[in-house]
């Protein structure tokens, strides 16, 4: 559950080039996935373990194909043995999570949207929402042999591009009449979780129920819930683009209340006051 913006093709040069550290292997996503996939990417450890690196908030619902240890993951504390997945899902959580790893981790890692899940899984998304639901409980034949498929290569760009093609028949096949969840969802997300929830649902001609039900169905919490996420996010955002020292002008250009407002949902979904908040796991 990693985000990364490097990308280093071929994993022997990588290597050479910059020992001990962890790699990133990515692949550009093409127009017929985008509102779908947000990232497909391969991650190399190479002997740096995470240890309580933190994961907050994501808007994203990441499916992780392990082809070596292990991660120890918990929302909101600190991992134990008990915690240990190897290839998983997970839905949307309000929260924050913490991950340690092995230093050996070796993993494929597709972040879908909510509602590009939706469609993948095939599976209402509240079903996945704050779990952590192994391969095993999927019971999904496809994924796993995917994996079998992808363990057998060494290539990475071979691994990627066999990702994506899986990700493309799925979604192709999936009819799943979305758009309205959709457009509600994205009208949240451009306006920085700051748009009202009862205009959006009579945008649609829906009440705030049928609204808050069919979020559920498709992202796996409700309008609110996604709008106060993305709020948060656009404030971190904000926070470490640098453009201000002052908590209280980032709480005022993200919408919140007032600087309190904002320390309480910092606590919330990063576990961390706004002043410690922790930077991305990968920049």
């Amino acid at each position: 559950m990693m985000h990364v913006d490097a990308a280093i093709p071929d994993p022997e040069r990588a290597a050479a080039i910059a020992p001990d550290t962890p790699h990133f292997f990515r692949r550009t996503i093409p127009g017929d996935l985008a509102g779908v996939v947000e990232r497909i990417v391969g991650y190399q450890e190479n002997g740096q373990a995470l240890r309580q690196a933190p994961e907050i908030a994501a808007l994203v619902v990441p499916l992780v194909i392990n082809l070596s240890d292990p991660f120890e993951i918990a929302f909101g504390r600190s991992p134990t043995a008990e915690d240990r997945y190897f290839s998983f899902t997970s839905g949307l959580y309000p929260g924050f999570l913490l991950i340690n790893s092995t230093g050996a981790a070796l993993c494929v890692q597709i972040d879908f949207t909510p509602i590009g899940a939706y469609r993948f899984f095939g599976l209402p998304m509240s079903e996945l929402a704050g779990a952590m639901v192994t391969l095993e409980d999927l019971s999904d034949i496809g994924i796993c042999e995917l994996r079998e498929q992808i363990a057998s290569l060494n290539n990475w760009d071979a691994r990627l591009e066999l990702v994506e093609e899986f990700v493309r028949r799925r979604i192709r096949r999936s009819q799943a009449a979305t758009a309205p969840v959709q457009k509600a969802y994205e009208t949240i997300l451009r306006h920085d979780g700051l748009a009202r929830v009862g205009e959006i649902a009579a945008s649609l001609d829906w009440s705030r129920k049928h609204l808050n039900q069919r979020f559920r169905e498709l992202v796996g919490v409700g309008p609110k819930t996604v709008s106060r996420m993305a709020r948060f996010n656009n404030a971190v955002r904000i926070a470490h683009a640098g453009v201000s020292n002052s908590w209280a002008d980032i709480a005022y250009a993200a919408g919140y209340a007032d600087q309190a407002h904002l320390a309480r949902e910092f606590m919330e979904f990063s576990g961390s006051t706004p002043s410690r908040l922790p930077e991305p796991l990968y920049r």
